[in-house]
């Protein structure tokens, strides 16, 4: 199958599957969302969407946070992953957003990861999910998925991924398309089990044509 069909296959099914695909994480503003994704780096949304509610009443918005303690921030967050790490970057985060930015989340990419514990995939978020730019943030899950169907091939970074599928989605599809290949991986192409009987798009994946083939050569032997 060509590149170029693949592509228009598998948005013409997610945009009848799942046409209002969004985050999963809990948020009420974009500084919610900012703290939330960084909070989300190598663990679960459910996680993540357990401890923001006590988080947020405590320090509702970066000039809260600011002033806070490490120690403080880390008291509320202390179930998720790497949260010494996390709470030292929650607070920088905090006061450079009040320092450099007026307590106002940047829009631009670039500025954007200045901030402490902003790297591009999240920097990638704030920019798609918030101000709805044609921007691909590339998780694990986006980056196994897209190699798996095909949507890329032999994929090195995340940055590769990211590039390839800027390149073939329509720029005002980028910011659900997110989503889309997030909670497919999440739900559906998982890493060790992908649950190809249920997958939608099994007769467009590059990993499934390769399962069939092997299982029939087998069966043939």
């Amino acid at each position: 199958m060509r590149t170029t069909e693949r592509y228009a296959q598998l948005i013409a099914y997610f945009e009848k599957a799942m046409p209002t695909a969004q985050s999963e994480l809990h948020y009420d503003n974009p500084f919610q969302l900012l703290v939330a994704v960084i909070l989300s780096a190598q663990c679960t949304d459910k996680r993540v969407n357990m401890v923001t509610p006590a988080l947020f009443a405590a320090y509702p918005d970066s000039r809260a946070m600011a002033a806070a303690s490490v120690d403080d921030i880390y008291g509320y967050i202390k179930s998720v992953s790497y949260p010494n790490n996390k709470s030292r970057h929650l607070k920088g985060m905090a006061e450079k957003l009040q320092h450099d930015f007026g307590g106002v989340v940047p829009s631009d990419v670039a500025q954007l990861q200045t901030l402490p514990g902003v790297g591009r995939k999240t920097a990638n978020v704030i920019a798609a999910v918030i101000f709805n730019q044609s921007v691909m943030p590339v998780d694990t899950h986006v980056f196994r998925v897209s190699e798996r169907i095909g949507l890329t091939t032999r994929s090195k970074t995340p940055l590769q991924t990211e590039l390839t599928l800027e390149k073939h989605i329509p720029a005002d599809r980028i910011p659900v398309a997110h989503h889309w290949l997030i909670l497919h991986g999440r739900y559906v192409c998982t890493a060790r089990s992908p649950h190809c009987a249920e997958c939608g798009i099994s007769h467009i994946c590059r990993y499934h044509a390769a399962k069939q083939k092997a299982a029939a050569k087998k069966s043939e032997s």
